[in-house]
């Protein structure tokens, strides 16, 4: 008999966490989705009735959070998977994109992720098992310009992960960040922020970035049913990674960084052991 097991998805209406959604549904799951609008609910407890549930939750609503965690938990029971999905894309010079365009990137990226994990942690601490996969992305490791504010949020959600799965991985609950290169969904169309462009010193920059983000949207490689599946076999995986890049892209950019972040260190080594007192 398959091990069962009770998810909770955030921002399932489309894109990764729709297909995250489908996929464990699929394998026999039980699937709680968030969603922001009342009618994406009834259109997802449709695809698997008894099974798919949805909630609306925004999830910078940080003080609603706890509340409809505990009446998830009373509904369908524990929560053994959390997968926390919900995020968005800002596209800006830094000059020119404001500091409250960075607040709504962080409050959506970053301190809902950690509010949706606060309220689940009591419950997978007493049960002594659980995993969060915090939904990051390889701009959380390797960083382009334009994208400041959303690698920085990405950044952030990858520390907090790694430490975070340092704190409780001796109560049985397991921590993975999940960091996805370019796959089909519409992160990079409709869903992306963007600050109008202002300053000409950065065109030079941003024009060719901008143009050719928009061209791929719609044909990037990655398959987001194929990295459902990949979510399927790291939830079930005694030793889940605390790290896990989806996509050639995502590992040889990542690889590209590694072997520049050697050089530099090398090249600067001298200095950086200069600084002991004699």
């Amino acid at each position: 008999m398959m091990n069962t097991k009770n998810f909770l998805i955030t921002g399932i209406s489309s894109g990764l966490g729709r297909a995250f959604a489908e996929g464990a549904l699929a394998a026999g799951h039980t699937v709680v989705g968030t969603v922001r609008q009342a009618e994406a609910a009834a259109t997802f407890e449709g695809l698997a009735p008894g099974r798919a549930h949805a909630r609306v939750l925004d999830v910078t609503d940080f003080d609603a959070i706890p509340t409809a965690v505990a009446g998830i938990e009373c509904e369908i029971g524990s929560v053994d998977v959390l997968v926390n999905n919900a995020g968005y894309g800002h596209e800006g010079v830094l000059e020119e994109s404001s500091l409250e365009e960075m607040q709504r990137q962080f409050d959506t990226n970053v301190y809902g992720a950690v509010a949706m994990a606060k309220a689940v942690l009591p419950t997978m601490r007493s049960r002594r098992s659980g995993h969060i996969i915090n939904v990051t992305s390889m701009g959380g490791f390797i960083t382009l310009p334009g994208i400041a504010y959303y690698c920085g949020s990405k950044f952030a959600l990858e520390g907090i992960s790694e430490a975070l799965a340092k704190e409780v991985r001796h109560l049985g609950i397991r921590v993975t960040a999940l960091a996805p290169g370019q796959f089909r969904t519409d992160w990079a169309g409709r869903s992306m922020a963007r600050t109008p462009r202002s300053i000409p010193d950065y065109d030079a920059v941003m024009d060719p970035i901008r143009s050719a983000r928009q061209a791929k949207s719609g044909a990037q490689p990655g398959d987001p049913a194929k990295a459902a599946q990949a979510l399927l076999t790291l939830v079930a995986a005694e030793q889940p990674p605390v790290h896990l890049y989806l996509g050639e892209d995502a590992l040889q950019l990542v690889a590209d960084k590694i072997a520049g972040l050697q050089s530099e260190i090398a090249a600067w080594e001298e200095v950086s052991r200069s600084t002991a007192f004699s």
